[in-house]
């Protein structure tokens, strides 16, 4: 592991306000450091078009900006901090309630979480309460992996790689009446997906998601963790995902909305319309959004 780690798990003591506080200032820092970053945040949050009016874009870029700041600080204590501090920070916990009536009833449960909130402690959490097994592309940067895989491999949390093998951990998971989860608006490899508007632009899109969908009878639902204000926790919010969803357009069309519900916490910086190498962008038949 990193020489840095006792550092870190140092650092994951100070109060998530403070945590956030510094979070802000990096966010304005890399905004202002890197003009590729601060235009895909700018050109991806504008093609949203969730504002009224330029006004209301400009208060939403800003609150981007120090949203996404705060997502990366945050990281130091969802990982480092021990179990039963991560548990505190989670305040509210929406329609539980559905999903403890779908393992009732046997059934797996897939949780879909977007690059919405504080994407890291929903894997936390659901592996606090029931097995949970969580799709997972290594990163780039080697070092950055083995600290990624302590801090996420907490409680009943199995991790499974992108790749066949993953996969097929993830079916077996479903299957058996377990937990799997996955982000649904991660760009895919060139042959994993196929293209389909996200907020009115075609972006290559995973079919995994639906095909896990059909192979099993789980139970999907759509989960983000809200940050709250002055770094008081987090509010987990459980969407149950139609069984009538059931396209790439379709999922879009679901992740979209639950980002309209704290647009200002999305990653938009994500390069979430790349085009993948191997291929070229062949978009013209993407589906529009339904009116």
């Amino acid at each position: 592991m990193p020489i840095f780690n006792p550092l870190l798990k140092a650092v994951s003591y100070l109060p998530l306000a403070w945590l956030h506080a510094i979070g802000t200032a990096l966010g304005w820092l890399v905004y202002f450091v890197s003009r590729s970053y601060a235009a895909r945040l700018s050109e991806n949050l504008r093609q949203s078009g969730l504002f009224a009016s330029e006004k209301e874009y400009r208060q939403l870029r800003r609150a981007a900006i120090v949203e996404a700041g705060k997502a990366t600080v945050e990281l130091v204590a969802i990982w480092f901090k021990p179990d039963h501090a991560v548990a505190r920070l989670v305040r509210e916990v929406r329609n539980l309630a559905l999903v403890e009536a779908a393992c009732a009833g046997g059934r797996g449960i897939f949780v879909l979480t977007p690059h919405l909130g504080c994407f890291e402690l929903v894997g936390f959490y659901f592996g606090q309460i029931m097995p949970f097994t969580v799709l997972y592309r290594p990163p780039r940067m080697r070092w950055l992996e083995p600290v990624m895989v302590n801090g996420r491999r907490r409680g009943q949390v199995e991790l499974a790689t992108t790749d066949i093998a993953g996969v097929r951990r993830l079916l077996k998971a479903l299957r058996s009446g377990k937990a799997a989860g996955m982000l649904p608006d991660q760009a895919p490899r060139w042959g994993e997906g196929v293209w389909a508007r996200f907020f009115d632009r075609p972006a290559l899109t995973m079919t995994l998601p639906n095909r896990l969908r059909r192979a099993t009878d789980c139970a999907t639902f759509m989960v983000f963790a809200e940050r709250l204000p002055r770094g008081a926790g987090y509010r987990l919010h459980i969407e149950p995902l139609p069984d009538s969803v059931g396209d790439e357009s379709q999922l879009n069309r679901a992740v979209e909305r639950i980002i309209s519900l704290q647009p200002a916490q999305y990653l938009w910086s994500y390069d979430r319309y790349k085009i993948p190498g191997g291929g070229a962008a062949d978009v013209l038949d993407a589906p529009r959004t339904s009116p």
